[in-house]
């Protein structure tokens, strides 16, 4: 994968999952949150196995080992099913940008999961400045209050929390399984995996398809979450996961609740407190920190190859992304 469609995929997923928030918080109005997921990942599924099969190189698209077998699983059940499920339980009691911010903690699970489970992957002293910084930006947009922390973390924003712990121990497991597929057929194959479990959950939670009210905000909030939060942003997203790694490729969610929040403002009339912006404000700048040594070559080599400079006159090295070539 080339740096700049690195950078693209890094773009697309974060714009495409902060606008989840908005869309679940508008459609769960409508259509019950466990439903809801279930039906997206229905429509997902067959758009993604559709799609992985017609541009499948050899055997990409079979499974065939048991390493492609337990990353369908991971990613099916853990980082889009559970995931999705709690996150969407969760967003019907806090906003659009709460439910984002929260969900952002992916970046701080991912690299302690990491140290655990991989041996390839280890957050610099840097970068565990940088993922404390981010922790403190989501503390203060979600309202922790140190000294009443079980009454500040409860509700909503627990429910997105354990979901987030979700997502990364699922995209560490991929990691941790050699596959012989592409990262778009993982994501294929998982898909009706994550909507058997969303339609389980739902069934045991008594919600009815006769309760789904057929609006247009329905409709589009569902068209949304299945083609641009759905099919769109996981090519993007394990495509990533698979070239740069789980601790960069999570950094999607440190950026998403940007969106989400202007998103919720825009379309849902969602308040921005002065504490949110301080708090985005400290996550841009956690980001920045565990970031700087892998984005910021990347795209200053981006900026080069726009002006027509040489890549080795800017900085001498091929720091950045570690990137597989086409």
């Amino acid at each position: 994968m080339s740096r700049t469609r690195t950078i693209a995929y890094f773009l697309l997923a974060s714009v495409f999952f902060g606008g989840t928030f908005v869309a679940a918080r508008a459609g769960q109005a409508y259509i019950p949150p466990l439903l809801f997921v279930a039906i997206r990942f229905d429509l997902a599924a067959i758009l993604l196995l559709a799609y992985a099969y017609h541009t499948a190189i050899g055997d990409e698209f079979v499974p065939r080992t048991r390493g492609d077998l337990v990353g369908i699983v991971a990613a099916g059940v853990l980082t889009i099913g559970l995931a999705n499920a709690l996150l969407f339980v969760g967003q019907g009691y806090v906003t659009s940008a709460v439910g984002a911010i929260a969900f952002s903690l992916v970046p701080i699970f991912s690299p302690v999961l990491a140290a655990v489970l991989l041996s390839d992957e280890r957050l610099s002293p840097v970068g565990a400045v940088g993922s404390l910084v981010g922790l403190a930006g989501v503390g203060m947009v979600v309202g922790i209050d140190p000294g009443n922390l079980l009454a500040t973390l409860e509700g909503g924003a627990v429910i997105v929390l354990i979901g987030a712990f979700s997502a990364a121990l699922g995209a560490v497991l991929i990691r941790r399984s050699p596959s012989t597929i592409s990262s778009t057929a993982r994501v294929a194959w998982g898909l009706p995996l994550s909507a058997l479990l969303l339609h389980g959950m739902s069934a045991a939670a008594g919600e009815s398809v006769a309760a789904i009210e057929w609006t247009t905000t329905a409709i589009v909030s569902l068209a949304y979450v299945t083609v641009f939060a759905g099919a769109l942003a996981y090519i993007a997203y394990f495509a990533l996961l698979e070239d740069v790694g789980v601790i960069h490729s999570s950094l999607t969610f440190y950026a998403s609740p940007i969106v989400a929040a202007l998103g919720g403002w825009l379309f849902l009339g969602e308040s921005i407190t002065a504490v949110t912006v301080a708090g985005f404000a400290t996550i841009v700048l956690g980001f920045a920190v565990l970031g700087h040594e892998t984005l910021l070559p990347a795209l200053r080599r981006l900026g080069s190859r726009r002006l027509g400079i040489p890549a080795s006159s800017e900085d001498g090295h091929s720091g950045g992304f570690e990137c597989k070539s086409d």
